[in-house]
């Protein structure tokens, strides 16, 4: 059994990792950016130059913006120095107002901004922000992590500079994880010390209801809804684990300024490792210490397995977080370690390959796909039914078969991220 001190070092990672945002995490981390390079210049910039890696270009160009009505990085670059404030971190825009938007919008009309590519780098979550006014300047990076400042500088003096340490500097709180540590954790703390992951129910549940009432992206949410009351596919716990995820994603990715708690910089991550748990745990009569624990174990397996596939990848976030989901639904359903093993592998088998297309309202559909797949995983785990060793790339060793995964997401699929991007910045 972990002792204290191991779960209090897990309880802090998770405490990292999972925290509430407000719109998509790749255009507000360049608003975040732009907001702490705007409070180092001292006076609203009369030029903002961005330069981004491929990965933030291609999250950031077709989602919502929260507040706002509209969609792309120059209102939330405008709005990050107009009224962005660096302290409140993924919720930096929380104070957008209409007249803050209309303000942005003559931001942009007035030609002050302009984004390009940072070529020759590796980081692929990179956001650089240069803020001009007269003969002063100021520079801010993030890099690693949608928080994670490695560079401050004002008129040539740096505040801070950690570029050379290391590109990725906010994966040092990583803590050496294996599924086996996961599933212990999870099962075996006492449950006082996980109570604090309700929250993430709470928060992208209110989330999907509020969605649920509205019209919001392609309204998956709303259409799942429709369909059952149409009987085309019935009124059951499956349908309700759809519609409610979904929903979610919905608002997010239109932009609607409601909170969802986010895992590994990812609202989207957050609400699948979250919804279809939190919903199959109250359809079946879960306790509320099962709730907990399933979870708690759907998160820290999300962040496992994004610790070796990284912030941003060519692959799908909704894959690993429905691995995530897929394991406590496993466990809800009365399984034990050899079920949420058989669960993962499944999952694996299944969903490896799913691009990356951008951060966007179709998101949704992919998280109804992932939620699908979790499903059907757990229901075979639970009847004896495992991807085996002779298919594909899964292996016998459940890790050996996550690093599989990732190693395909994140070195693999390098030119399939690079002409997705390609694909997206020349369309007609």
């Amino acid at each position: 059994m972990l002792n204290k001190e191991e779960r209090q070092q897990l309880i802090a990672l998770i405490n990292h990792e999972v925290i509430p945002a407000i719109g998509c995490t790749e255009p507000i981390a360049v608003a975040l950016c732009t907001a702490r390079a705007t409070e180092l210049l001292g006076k609203c910039p009369e030029q903002i130059e961005v330069l981004l890696s491929a990965n933030v270009l291609k999250n950031a160009m077709g989602v919502g913006i929260p507040g706002t009505g509209m969609i792309g990085l120059p209102i939330a670059i405008a709005l990050g120095a107009l009224v962005g404030k660096s302290e409140y971190q993924l919720e930096v825009l929380r104070d957008v107002t209409p007249e803050a938007v209309e303000a942005g919008k003559t931001f942009i009309d007035e030609k002050r901004i302009a984004i390009g590519l940072k070529e020759d780098i590796t980081e692929k979550l990179y956001i650089e922000i240069r803020t001009v006014a007269g003969d002063e300047e100021a520079v801010a990076i993030i890099a690693g992590g949608h928080t994670n400042f490695v560079y401050l500088t004002k008129n040539g003096t740096a505040e801070l500079d950690n570029r050379t340490t290391t590109a990725n500097q906010e994966e040092t709180t990583d803590v050496p994880l294996s599924l086996a540590r996961v599933w212990e954790f999870a099962m075996e703390s006492p449950v006082e010390e996980l109570r604090f992951i309700l929250e993430t129910k709470r928060l992208n549940k209110d989330a999907a209801e509020v969605s649920l009432q509205g019209n919001y992206g392609h309204a998956i949410g709303r259409t799942m809804r429709e369909a059952r009351d149409c009987k085309i596919m019935g009124d059951s716990i499956f349908t309700r684990l759809l519609s409610y995820t979904s929903a979610a994603c919905d608002a997010r990715m239109a932009g609607a300024k409601i909170p969802v708690m986010s895992n590994s910089g990812s609202g989207n991550q957050g609400i699948a490792a979250t919804l279809p748990v939190a919903v199959y745990a109250e359809e079946i009569g879960a306790t509320e210490e099962q709730t907990i624990r399933a979870l708690t174990l759907s998160h820290l397996t999300v962040i496992y397995i994004k610790q070796s596939l990284g912030r941003l990848s060519a692959l799908c976030g909704c894959v690993v977080a429905a691995t995530g989901s897929s394991c406590g639904i496993t466990y809800l359903m009365g399984g034990g370690y050899d079920e949420v093993v058989s669960a993962v592998k499944n999952m694996i088998a299944n969903l490896t390959g799913m691009i990356c297309d951008g951060a966007k309202p179709s998101c949704a559909m992919k998280l109804m796909s992932g939620v699908s797949t979790a499903v059907m995983s757990a229901l075979m785990a639970m009847n004896g039914r495992c991807v085996t060793s002779v298919e594909g790339i899964i292996d016998d060793d459940v890790d050996r078969s996550i690093q599989n995964l990732t190693r395909i997401g994140r070195d693999a699929m390098n030119e399939t991220d690079r002409i997705v991007l390609d694909i997206m910045t020349h369309k007609s």
